[in-house]
């Protein structure tokens, strides 16, 4: 239960259970449950009105079951009671045994005296008769019963089970108990008939005695009950002269009715008992009209509803959905055409969509032009800042060469080192397909390069060597960047290669959330006076605008080694068209 409770979730949470034609369904499917509601409805009338009407003819036949073999105990009463003043003499046992023979309802007629003794009895049916009914039965009930004063008694014969004694009271002029006349009535005579076409099918008839058990019957189990006590207490509470009803479950659980009128006095009863109609068994009589057609009719109006729905409303809707992917992938030259054959309102919708697309496609243009226009001017304002800051630098550069006092040569010349590595970023700038960003690798190659160079004619021969790894950034970040440099590679012009040239090598390594930024030279090594440097200031005060740490440590086959550690700025995506990506380990 739990597994398919599990399935029916993900079952109605698709897609295709939460959409329109599924839920159209389920509305035509609740407007139509009222036909089937209805149907439901009259079958459970026809249904009632069927278990009525059987248990009426059950009720009746019991009736009609009873007459008779009401009949036929009347007629041996009345016979009995003619014979019952009669005295017995020699003439007693011929006359019983002529009538019997004359009868056929009757295989035995007898007298007892007043103390139970068989006075005299008939001959005609032998010793089967004699076993009926016992020579002294002055200690059994139906006996007992006449002496305390009843006229009429039934009972089931000693002896014979399949035989029933039927007793008068004889009795003197004034009263006296004189003895009893009884015939012997073999069962099979009064067995009611089931055959009769009224009947409800697999019905049974019994004969019972006032306690319930079975004299008679066509089926003793239809008659075994669940119920303590079994039929007694029902019976004993049947008003006389009519018959009564009672629905009960048979041993084996299934529902039954039983009708039970009395057959004579207390003693005897007729009792019928049918299958209790099932809740479909109107249906099953008559099931194309109660349950089929209802149900067709349903589940055609169901599957119509689906059908429409697709044809007119889903399959439009799914089109128009393609529609809007292709929007969202930014082609916005497609148009709904083929919506014009949809109703009106798919049409409706298909041309707010295509005006969307009109609309956003001349919007993106706008935009475009705009951008392109922005781009321009960026690019030229780039260009400006670029040539202004070359003036500078060549302006510094005269006025270095007019000074006479080296150290204001060197202070010029550093002032200058680091204008031309700002220049240079603006350049790079314009330069590039976005003038968003820079690519780290070019810009620090091409930044090393100007610098080696520009000392180049000045000094002994400095090689160098650069590694970087590829980060595309904006220019906020690459400035801080490429003045620590300018610094790095400047300290170690002035303090390793000074007099002698050496080897230079910058590398650049992107590693996850963290950057580091080195310049190694094989000169003399670390000193202490290159702690107190402003370049070493300016290195510090650049690493802090990168929240970064800067520091000069001894290399390990000689020289020093100026690493800046910071954390790794945020990659700028570049603009589509852009000749810049990002590195692989970002």
């Amino acid at each position: 239960m739990l597994r398919f409770g599990r399935a029916l979730g993900r079952k109605l949470g698709r897609p295709s259970v939460q959409g329109i034609r599924f839920r159209m369904g389920l509305a035509m499917a609740a407007a139509l449950l009222p036909i089937l509601i209805l149907s439901a409805n009259q079958t459970q009338v026809e249904f009632r009105r069927q278990a009525e009407e059987r248990r009426l003819d059950l009720q009746l036949a019991a009736e009609r079951s009873a007459v008779d073999a009401k009949a036929q105990i009347d007629s041996t009463t009345i016979l009995l009671q003619t014979l019952a003043p009669e005295a017995a003499g020699f003439y007693c046992e011929p006359r019983l045994t002529a009538l019997v023979s004359r009868l056929d309802s009757i295989s035995g007629l007898r007298r007892f005296n007043e103390a139970g003794d068989e006075v005299c009895a008939s001959r005609r049916s032998g010793q089967a008769a004699d076993d009926a009914a016992a020579s002294h039965v002055r200690d059994q009930d139906w006996f007992q019963r006449l002496r305390n004063g009843e006229e009429v008694v039934m009972a089931r014969a000693p002896g014979a089970p399949d035989s029933l004694i039927v007793a008068v009271r004889s009795q003197r002029p004034l009263g006296a108990f004189q003895g009893a006349v009884a015939a012997v009535i073999p069962l099979s005579t009064l067995q009611p008939d089931i055959s009769d076409p009224a009947l409800p099918p697999g019905s049974q008839s019994a004969i019972t005695d006032a306690d319930g058990r079975i004299l008679t019957s066509t089926d003793a189990s239809a008659f075994a009950v669940r119920r303590a006590g079994g039929l007694k207490t029902w019976i004993q509470g049947i008003p006389r002269g009519e018959a009564s009803l009672h629905e009960t479950r048979n041993k084996e659980g299934r529902p039954h009715v039983y009708a039970a009128t009395r057959l004579a006095g207390r003693d005897l009863f007729v009792l019928l008992s049918a299958p209790s109609s099932g809740l479909l068994s109107w249906a099953r009589l008559n099931p194309i009209g109660v349950l089929l057609l209802p149900l067709a009719a349903w589940l055609t109006a169901f599957l119509a509803v689906m059908l429409l729905s697709e044809r007119i409303i889903i399959r439009w809707l799914a089109y128009l959905e393609r529609i809007a992917a292709i929007y969202a992938r930014g082609r916005f030259s497609v148009r709904p055409v083929q919506a014009e054959r949809a109703p009106a309102e798919i049409r409706v919708l298909a041309r707010t969509l295509g005006v969307l697309g009109d609309n956003i496609t001349r919007r993106d243009q706008a935009l475009l032009d705009s951008l392109d226009e922005k781009d321009a001017l960026m690019r030229e304002i780039h260009h400006r800042v670029k040539n202004n800051l070359q003036i500078i630098s060549s302006l510094l550069s005269m006025q270095q060469r007019a000074v006479s006092d080296p150290a204001a040569r060197a202070a010029l010349g550093d002032t200058r080192q680091r204008i031309t590595a700002l220049a240079l970023i603006y350049r790079t700038l314009y330069q590039s397909d976005d003038i968003r960003a820079a690519d780290s690798r070019a810009f620090l190659s091409e930044l090393v390069g100007q610098l080696i160079a520009g000392e180049a004619t000045r000094g002994p021969l400095v090689t160098s060597a650069v590694e970087a790894d590829q980060l595309v950034i904006d220019p906020d970040k690459l400035a801080p960047v490429a003045l620590w440099l300018v610094e790095a590679v400047s300290n170690a012009q002035k303090h390793a290669f000074a007099g002698r040239g050496g080897d230079l090598q910058v590398r650049f390594k992107v590693q996850g959330d963290t950057s580091v930024l080195e310049v190694q030279d094989d000169g003399p090594g670390v000193s202490e006076d290159d702690a107190a440097g402003v370049g070493r200031t300016l290195m510090t005060a650049f690493a802090k605008q990168l929240r970064g740490q800067a520091e000069i440590i001894d290399a390990p086959g000689g020289g020093s080694i100026a690493r800046l550690t910071f954390p790794t700025p945020e990659a700028v995506v570049p603009s589509e068209g852009a000749g810049t990506a990002t590195p692989s380990s970002r």
